[in-house]
């Protein structure tokens, strides 16, 4: 009778947990149409990127083993514009947090996932609303997928990829309260996106930055996700470039469990 009432009473946690969560998701999604410009800046600026890269610099670029640079370079932008989006999802804790909002949330009966779970979900359906702008993007520039059933493996991987850095920036946005924070991310990001086979192949750079542009988290998704809509991937490459596609499960599921863990603790222990 008492194992009876503690599953019961488990569920009923549970399922108020996921109340809470869509309900701050909700919240979440209804300041999209206040602010729409953010929203739409967040799904342009990777088009633009595409853009630049395709028709201003693509013609300098040389995909090593032969290919189109244009098919090479689409799933990098695709996994990049998971990445990009960490800091829109930092800044926007950040705020809540400065304007006591969060503490509002806090002394409400609520469960203490539901505030960065809810953030977690309305950031992950603006990442779909991204991801579909710039495939029709690439689509309208002549990119082309190998099968819809590969490109739909695809998307699940960059949609991991995406939760991943999702709760990155949960986390780091629960640990500052300083905008100026989210600057330093904002340009940390950069060197991190380009220090990745997202642009250029690995293995067109020197051996050691191979080495660790190959072993980037973002590096197993892209690869991964060539491979999967039949882009060149380029020639060379070591352990990580023939193991991309476990990779790229295992690099987002890894940093998805430690930061939700840690995103949790530390709203938990914010006033503390």
């Amino acid at each position: 009778m008492t194992t009876r009432t503690d599953d019961e009473s488990t569920a009923v946690r549970l399922r108020w947990a996921v109340t809470d969560a869509w309900t701050v998701a909700g919240r979440d999604v209804a300041h999209w149409r206040r602010q729409p410009a953010a929203v739409l800046v967040g799904a342009l600026f990777p088009v633009l990127l595409l853009l630049m890269f395709v028709y201003l610099l693509g013609g300098g670029m040389v995909v090593p083993g032969g290919g189109d640079y244009r098919d090479f370079l689409v799933p990098g932008m695709l996994a990049l514009a998971m990445v990009f989006g960490v800091e829109a999802t930092m800044t926007a804790v950040v705020t809540d947090t400065a304007r006591g909002i969060t503490d509002r949330f806090r002394s409400l009966p609520m469960a203490p996932s539901a505030v960065v779970a809810g953030r977690c979900l309305a950031d992950m359906a603006a990442s779909v609303v991204g991801l579909v702008v710039l495939v029709g993007a690439a689509l309208a520039i002549g990119w082309r997928p190998a099968g819809v059933g590969r490109a739909l493996v695809a998307v699940g991987l960059l949609l991991l990829l995406r939760l991943a850095f999702l709760w990155i920036g949960i986390y780091l946005g629960l640990l500052t309260r300083d905008p100026a924070t989210v600057t330093a991310v904002q340009i940390l990001v950069w060197p991190f996106a380009f220090l990745s086979n997202a642009f250029v192949a690995a293995s067109s750079m020197p051996g050691w930055l191979a080495t660790v542009a190959e072993w980037n988290p973002v590096a197993g998704t892209v690869t991964a996700v060539r491979e999967l809509l039949g882009a060149p991937v380029g020639t060379g490459g070591g352990w990580a470039t023939e193991h991309a596609l476990l990779l790229s499960v295992a690099w987002p599921v890894v940093l998805t469990v430690v930061f939700a863990v840690l995103g949790v603790r530390r709203f938990q222990g914010l006033s503390r």
